[in-house]
């Protein structure tokens, strides 16, 4: 008779903490927990789908009932620890919650609460998926978990705490397991696969870590499933037809034509995948995650890459694409990722998604068109919204009886504008803008234009202003005004240059004041002081327009 195939995720099962992978805040508190003698009565593990929560109540489970006395390291060859291993130890009382949601099953089993142990020191009850438990059944759980007797234990596990009353909560000692990271998941199959003498490839390991989603069980699960696959062998080129994604090879050559920025030849390439019958959106995130890799090696030289990718093909790539370059095809990839339903299809969906990040790739110095002329030249840099041209009366001195008449003299010439302000005011003008949109534009500062992308500088003290939908809308303008699709880019900063407000604020300051000395110095006003003692209201004070 042949032997029973045990599965991988059951054979290399933790038996000890010392063998736990991950999750060393609980492993951590539990063995001083039980080397103080401060066990709680009730314990609730949560996390997702096989992080290792009931994994480490039955690891709980026989440190509490070791013929060799309450200990953080069980013997593991005692009659208790075999039988809690093979899953018959009479006082380790398992109930799936999920398939006993009625009140009188929990009823029935708490009946037997107040039995001592059959055999153990304790009398476990391990609850899996305790949040499937009906409202009635909580209700009779609480009396029960606030003051159990000496003897029982409550171990508590679920991948929805969310869904327990408060009321349970508050009676548990709380352990919230984490994923487990890709390395360690791919660390632990190495480590298996070697001591079962199977054949592999790092990198397959790596894809079967990476699907594994912080899963150790998930993990093994898939390993099993790779090794029949692979026929007793566990490959990359195994892996990726097994888990439906394609092969390393296109990922790169998708990453080298995104380098040389050539959108026939990166289409051309992208249609040759459609042969593969490929999961596009797997494509996207396998081609994110090569693009995260090339940023992190560019700005950590040491970064040592991984199995899929070694640090010499990510140094030539680093080098090979610009760093703002990366950090634009890593944006538009997850979010094309992400709006890949809503495409007509996932392939248009995919094409689209690659040609949106060389379409919209910031040019390069030489490359980038100078900064546009304004379309329309202004008579006068218009520095705020609603500012008025002068007309050639105003512009013109009048006479001291005509300024006397009128009670204030004409004002002197603003201040010249600086270069930048100019420019920035003239666009503005050109624009079009109005309301919200215009005032935003007015509080900033032109930093600089490169290619698609515009740059500006926000007066921080202005930044209550700024909403998305009012950016959208000097994006826009800005795109009619240069006659292609630009990138917006605000910083919160003080701008180095004036802004067309500040400008407009300084040049209503100045005529301000010179229209007041004028006023001042005006004969009709001085006879008006003499004469009759009259005091003049600085405040009440206008230029003239």
């Amino acid at each position: 008779m042949t032997e029973t195939y045990t599965a991988l995720a059951r054979k290399w099962r933790p038996r000890a903490f010392a063998e736990l992978i991950g999750q060393e805040h609980v492993r951590r508190a539990l063995v001083n927990a039980l080397e103080t003698g401060r066990v709680h009565h009730a314990f609730l593990f949560t996390g997702t789908r096989g992080v290792g929560k009931t994994t480490i109540a039955r690891i709980l489970a026989k440190c509490l009932n070791c013929e060799t006395g309450v200990t953080p390291t069980p013997c593991g060859q005692c009659a208790s620890c075999r039988e809690i291993d093979a899953g018959r130890f009479v006082d380790l009382i398992e109930v799936d919650a999920a398939s006993r949601t009625k009140v009188d099953d929990t009823r029935e089993l708490l009946d037997n609460v107040q039995y001592s142990p059959t055999r153990g020191r304790y009398k476990v009850y391990l609850i899996d998926e305790v949040h499937m438990l009906s409202t009635h059944s909580f209700n009779a759980l609480l009396k029960t978990l606030e003051e159990p007797p000496p003897h029982v234990k409550f171990l508590l596990a679920t991948t929805d705490p969310q869904k327990l009353p408060v009321t349970v909560l508050s009676r548990c000692l709380q352990f919230n397991l984490k994923r487990i990271p890709l390395t360690q998941i791919a660390a632990h199959l190495r480590a298996i696969l070697e001591k079962e003498g199977i054949e592999f490839e790092p990198p397959g390991l790596a894809l079967v870590a990476q699907a594994a989603d912080g899963s150790m069980r998930d993990g093994l699960s898939l390993l099993d499933q790779l090794i029949a696959f692979g026929g007793g062998r566990a490959g990359e080129a195994e892996a990726r037809a097994m888990l439906g994604t394609i092969a390393r090879d296109h990922v790169l050559q998708l990453a080298e034509r995104l380098a040389t920025a050539d959108p026939a030849e990166l289409l051309h390439h992208a249609r040759s995948l459609e042969e593969w019958a490929p999961d596009y959106a797997q494509v996207l995130d396998e081609l994110a995650s090569l693009l995260a890799r090339i940023a992190l090696k560019q700005v950590v030289k040491d970064f040592d890459g991984d199995d899929l990718y070694p640090p010499e093909l990510l140094e030539r790539l680093a080098a090979a694409i610009p760093p703002e370059d990366v950090q634009l095809y890593y944006q538009t990839a997850i979010v094309g990722r992400r709006d890949l339903a809503l495409a007509p299809d996932p392939r248009t969906g995919f094409e689209m998604t690659l040609l949106r990040m060389v379409a919209f790739r910031p040019q390069s110095g030489a490359d980038a068109p100078p900064l546009a002329a304004p379309r329309a030249a202004a008579p006068r840099a218009v520095a705020a919204a609603g500012m008025q041209q002068p007309s050639p009366r105003s512009a013109s001195a009048p006479s001291p009886t005509a300024a006397s008449s009128l009670g204030a003299a004409p004002p002197s010439p603003p201040a010249t504008l600086s270069p930048a302000v100019q420019d920035w005011a003239a666009i503005i003008a050109a624009l079009e803008l109005t309301g919200a949109a215009r005032q935003l534009a007015v509080h900033c500062a032109l930093i600089g234009r490169e290619g698609a992308l515009v740059r500006l500088a926000l007066d921080p003290r202005s930044k209550v202003m700024r909403t998305a939908a009012i950016e959208e809308k000097l994006a826009q303008a800005l795109g009619r005004y240069y006659g292609e699709p630009v990138r917006l880019e605000i910083v919160a900063v003080a701008p180095q240059a004036e802004t067309p407000a500040q400008a407009d604020q300084r040049a209503s300051q100045e005529e301000a004041e010179s229209a007041r000395r004028a006023f001042e110095s005006d004969p009709g006003v001085q006879g008006f002081r003499e004469r009759f003692g009259a005091t003049p209201l600085p405040e009440t004070i206008r230029p003239l327009k």
